[in-house]
């Protein structure tokens, strides 16, 4: 009966040691199965107790210490070495933990919250306005201590920088009117686009989040302190701080950080060849003049391999659209791998 749960369970497209092991079993045992044809399961597990194992009346003595009133709002890791500090030994700290476990006993003690695991969201960008993604960066002053604050908002399918600002304070309130801003600037009805962001401050206010509600935009968050979870923003602004026009000095005014911004958004939209675009600029991307350009360059190098056909060993250069793109993506063995998988309608 295990055999031919096991068959069916693999020509389902379970994996073999998956269900092996909900039986108990490893891989090399059912093969010796098969091979021996040994007809029934002749496991009968361990047929002797361990010697060092706690008798029943150190077992109850162990867990009557754990539930007093001193050591019930403790985790064994805390008991352990309050009880060296007595000059007690009762059990280790692994037996502890396994007698909690036994008897239905194995929780979160103390008032604090148990930890949780935070997952994020994976979202899929199949065209323009669907999924956005936006931060703040510091941008350095002639006052040692003081920054403006960049706030940018950019569509991750394209890389297009949708809408930004420079201010002199973080706040909500500026950035849902920045929101408001950019929706108006592209004639965009935001109804539907996922907005996904850190966990700051002007990210999670009040005035921010009725702003999207009221917009109809799906707030999308990362896991607090995980930088990493929002890549394309932190991608954009290494790319602003990077480029070659980036002033050495600090910016002596508001008006000379945003006229400079200014001049990078437009570089960036329109002259930009973006290396995850196939080397197409944002703009290009974003208003569906990307194919056109991808097979112009393909004609081209096609032309080249015919005129001479000895100078290619193999295909030419990979010049199609890069489809779409996912923020977040769920990774084989991740520990959040419970993620929601949200793809928005096509717009």
């Amino acid at each position: 009966m295990i055999l031919e749960l096991i068959d069916e369970a693999v020509a389902a497209g379970a994996r073999g040691h998956a269900a092996c092991a909900l039986f108990g079993l490893s891989p090399r045992a059912l093969q010796r199965w098969r091979a021996a044809d040994i007809g029934d399961d002749r496991r009968y597990g361990p047929k002797t107790s361990p010697k060092n194992r706690l008798t029943d009346r150190e077992r109850r003595q162990v867990l009557t210490m754990l539930n007093a009133p001193t050591y019930r709002d403790l985790s064994p890791r805390q008991i352990v070495p309050r009880l060296a500090d007595r000059g007690q030994y009762l059990a280790s700290e692994s037996t502890m933990y396994r007698i909690l476990r036994d008897e239905g006993q194995l929780a979160h003690r103390g008032r604090a919250k148990p930890p949780s695991t935070r997952t994020v969201e994976e979202h899929v960008a199949t065209a323009p306005n669907q999924v956005w993604s936006w931060d703040i960066t510091y941008l350095q002053t002639t006052i040692a201590g003081v920054f403006f604050y960049l706030y940018l908002m950019m569509d991750i399918y394209s890389r297009r920088i949708m809408g930004w600002a420079v201010h002199e304070v973080e706040a909500a309130e500026l950035a849902a009117q920045l929101m408001r801003a950019t929706c108006a600037d592209n004639d965009l009805d935001p109804k539907g686009i996922v907005l996904h962001s850190d966990n700051g401050g002007p990210m999670r206010g009040a005035t921010m989040l009725a702003t999207l509600q009221w917009l109809g935009v799906l707030p999308s968050f990362s896991r607090p302190r995980v930088s990493n979870d929002n890549p394309f923003s932190e991608a954009l602004f290494r790319t602003l701080k990077y480029q070659v026009n980036f002033p050495y000095e600090p910016f002596a005014t508001l008006d000379d950080a945003r006229g400079w911004v200014a001049r990078f958004v437009h570089w960036y939209n329109h002259e930009h060849h973006h290396s995850a675009l196939r080397y197409v600029t944002p703009d290009d991307r974003h208003f569906g003049r990307e194919e056109a350009i991808l097979a112009e360059r393909h004609r081209i190098y096609e032309r080249a391999r015919h005129r001479r056909p000895d100078r290619w060993s193999g295909a030419t250069r990979n010049w199609t659209p890069t489809g779409p793109v996912y923020l977040n993506p769920q990774q084989p063995g991740d520990p959040n791998a419970a993620r929601s998988k949200k793809e928005p309608p096509a717009r």
